[in-house]
């Protein structure tokens, strides 16, 4: 088939008295030839109605029959008068091809399928793979590799290919060889092409076909990797959680238990904060929250670690200071950098449940609500340094009259360091006593007084809290609960 008439900028002008092709609108931002009614076709653009691409730089002009000066590459009727624009919105998108073969120019002509395909592709052309990467880039959206390419490893008749998906990991590749290597085109597609065409059996309408469905095999392994590990990523995220918030073990206990957890980030599933409760043989109930400085997997590690300390020391019968200086020893083998640090507040409650011992290093006291009386905060003037703070240091104890019923409610900074919405003023401690005092006044208790603080205080910020949350309550009933 003689190939069809094209110019290019490198192609001088028709001499004088020498017809011009027409030329009809091509979509994108073209400008238009000077003296053509029409418009010039980008580089290596194969129309419905338009000529071979061109290899390298410079377009082709796609003429039209006699007479049919209005109508459009694709067969559509636009106006001699329409804009460039408008042309655009009619024409579907083109795709982009990058083609790697040695003989561009020789009896296969990809360009000359197509065109006569009617498909519309751009086409980039490369020689060998180091031309190919200079031209790999994030819009070209499948590449035809000639696996006859020569230097080819006796070895490995795939190393081309090979090398090529790793230069190209999120493009869609073809594979092209010779109807005889019928098995090496089998083995490409389980190395990690999309697909396989044979050299000697290929045609225009084939070859279209071969690139639009690499193209959508190529998104569809890209989602489904991306579900799988996305499903993966949730899995861990699930079993660091579960580390992070256990169960608590309280079996025989009267005190009834409540928590409630929230990260700071938007759609984020770990943080760096962490609690605990367990019932040691003596009776005593032991309560624990904590945070580590900053949020992520590897905040929410650590803070799995130091849980688990903590529960497996408590349960090994240490407690206050004794405990806070193993827990420091532990932070600080297991950090990642000096600068990380953890605070934390321990509560141990007598068996008769009438009295506690509390301890903090550098974490907010916990509120108190004892039958009769509004929620407050428990005074404590003599608290340590977060772990991982200082080499050496000590964390008093201090005795806490409880009563015979009372509510205990533990928390992270996360809560308290919210906007409220005023000028740029935060919740703090005492903006948080004044909103759990509201809420109890509504009748509001256990793990339906936590997930109402925790939603207000979002609200009030105005959206997520920048920190991490984490909220444990502990209740006695009296005598007529």
């Amino acid at each position: 088939m003689p190939a069809p008439h094209m110019w290019s900028p490198r192609t001088p002008p028709p001499g004088p008295g020498e017809p011009s092709p027409a030329t009809p609108p091509a979509p994108g931002p073209l400008a238009p030839s000077p003296g053509l009614p029409g418009t010039r076709v980008p580089d290596g653009l194969v129309g419905a109605g338009g000529p071979d691409a061109l290899s390298g730089a410079g377009g082709a002009v796609v003429p039209t029959a006699p007479g049919a000066s209005g109508a459009s590459a694709t067969g559509l009727e636009v106006s001699p008068h329409a804009t460039v624009p408008q042309a655009a919105a009619t024409a579907t998108a083109a795709l982009n091809l990058l083609v790697i073969e040695d003989d561009p120019g020789g009896p296969f002509t990809v360009s000359e399928l197509l065109h006569t395909a009617g498909t519309r592709v751009r086409i980039r052309t490369a020689r060998n793979l180091t031309e190919a990467e200079r031209l790999l880039t994030d819009d070209v959206n499948c590449i035809l590799l000639d696996l006859a390419l020569p230097g080819r490893d006796p070895a490995d008749e795939l190393a081309a290919l090979r090398h090529l998906l790793r230069l190209a990991p999120r493009h869609a590749v073809l594979a092209l060889t010779a109807s005889t290597h019928a098995e090496r085109a089998a083995e490409a597609v389980r190395v990690g092409a999309q697909d396989y065409l044979f050299r000697d059996e290929l045609d225009g309408r084939l070859l279209s076909r071969a690139i639009r469905y690499a193209v959508e095999r190529k998104r569809a392994d890209t989602a489904q990797y991306k579900l799988a590990e996305s499903r993966l990523r949730a899995q861990e995220n699930a079993r660091l959680e579960r580390g992070l918030l256990p169960t608590p073990l309280l079996d025989g206990s009267d005190l009834r238990f409540a928590a409630r957890y929230r990260p700071g980030r938007s759609r984020a599933l770990l943080g760096g904060d962490f609690y605990d409760t367990v019932r040691t043989p003596d009776g005593t109930v032991h309560a624990m929250i904590g945070d580590v400085c900053g949020h992520g997997p590897d905040e929410a590690a650590l803070g799995v670690e130091l849980r688990i300390a903590w529960r497996a020391l408590t349960l090994a019968g240490l407690c206050g200071d004794a405990l806070l200086t193993t827990l420091q020893q532990v932070l600080e083998h297991e950090r990642d950098s000096d600068e990380i640090f953890a605070t934390l507040c321990t509560v141990d409650i007598a068996p008769d449940g009438r009295r506690a011992e509390l301890s903090l290093a550098g974490h907010p006291a916990p509120l108190i609500t004892r039958a009769g009386s509004p929620a407050s905060l428990l005074a404590y003037e003599s608290g340590g340094p977060a772990l991982g703070l200082l080499p050496q240091t000590h964390w008093p104890r201090r005795r806490v009259e409880l009563g015979g019923a009372w509510s205990l409610l533990m928390y992270t900074d996360g809560l308290i360091e919210g906007h409220t919405g005023v000028a740029n003023q935060r919740l703090g401690q005492e903006g948080m006593t004044e909103m759990v005092n509201r809420l109890l006044t509504t009748g509001l208790r256990g793990e339906s007084l936590l997930e109402a603080a925790v939603t207000e205080a979002r609200e009030l910020n105005g959206g997520e809290l920048t920190d991490d949350v984490a909220v444990l309550l502990l209740e006695r009933a009296g005598p007529g609960d």
